[in-house]
């Protein structure tokens, strides 16, 4: 960021509370980029007595992850994770429990995951390519693109 989105005007970092930020000195201006992380739903699909992956159609072939979407505003995060899985893979879901919540520090993201219940036909939207269904074991040595990441997310669902 080289530029105010406020006032257009050149931002500089300056260390506050002990982290650097971008910040407009401009007298009438003095905006602060927090750089705070964005709300994300995930979802653990547990479909046919498995757990389902869907991979991205942005991605390359072979990377399955969590069915996930932003949260919108006022959206409360149990009903965004249920419309997540109805709008990416046409099914229809019910919670089944709160994993937790999670730092992605590598999109600047808080994750706010759920399992669920899904049943229903698998239909992928535009946004994904393939989904690929795991047991449990296969789901614990699964490699994802973010492994440390992702198992840590696993290794919670497992035990809550």
């Amino acid at each position: 960021m080289n530029f105010c989105p406020q006032c257009g005007e050149q931002i500089s970092k300056k260390t506050i509370d002990g982290v650097d930020r971008y910040v407009c000195e401009q007298s009438q201006c003095h905006y602060i980029n927090w750089d705070n992380p964005v709300p994300v739903v995930a979802a653990i699909v547990k479909y046919n007595n498995k757990i389902l992956l869907a991979q991205n159609a942005a991605w390359p072939d072979g990377r399955y992850s969590f069915v996930s979407g932003y949260l919108e505003s006022r959206e409360q995060p149990d009903i965004a994770v249920l419309r997540e899985v109805k709008e990416e893979l046409g099914l229809d879901a019910q919670i089944d429990k709160f994993v937790g919540h999670f730092i992605f520090n590598k999109k600047n993201q808080l994750l706010i995951v759920f399992s669920v219940m899904a049943t229903g036909s698998v239909r992928l939207n535009n946004e994904l390519e393939a989904f690929k269904l795991f047991d449990e074991q296969e789901i614990l040595e699964y490699m994802f693109s973010y492994p440390e990441f992702a198992q840590s997310v696993i290794k919670k669902y497992l035990t809550v």
